[in-house]
């Protein structure tokens, strides 16, 4: 594996943690919701759309910074070009569909949490 590997599965390990860790925080309020009569199919679909919004801002940036940082540093690359469309679209695919299992994973877990061991939880 080389370095390009290690650093886009450093990124992948690191959206999953940042994602999942933002979805543990809800478990409460997904609790509550399920207290009050939320069936899990109603929660889940909450906790995607956010991660989704959140996803897509992030690709959004992430493609714009990184195009103007390769045109910046374009005289420092040797052999590849500072926007190769198949970098950039790989590596955009793996982060999307990383982040986007790092939502779902642990929502659908938190659905399945027995409301009133969510709300003793904290």
């Amino acid at each position: 594996m080389d370095v390009r590997g290690i650093a886009l599965l450093l990124a992948v390990v690191g959206v999953y943690g940042v994602k999942t860790y933002a979805v543990a925080r809800r478990t409460r309020e997904i609790g509550i919701r399920m207290a009050l009569g939320a069936m899990p199919e109603t929660c889940l679909p909450l906790i995607i759309k956010q991660g989704a919004l959140q996803t897509a801002f992030a690709v959004l940036m992430g493609t714009s910074l990184s195009l103007l940082v390769g045109k910046i540093l374009a005289s420092a690359l040797f052999g590849v070009s500072a926007a190769d469309p198949l970098v950039l679209g790989t590596s955009i695919s793996i982060l999307a569909a990383s982040a986007l299992i790092a939502c779902y994973l642990p929502a659908r877990r938190a659905t399945k949490v027995n409301p009133t061991e969510a709300l003793r939880a904290e």
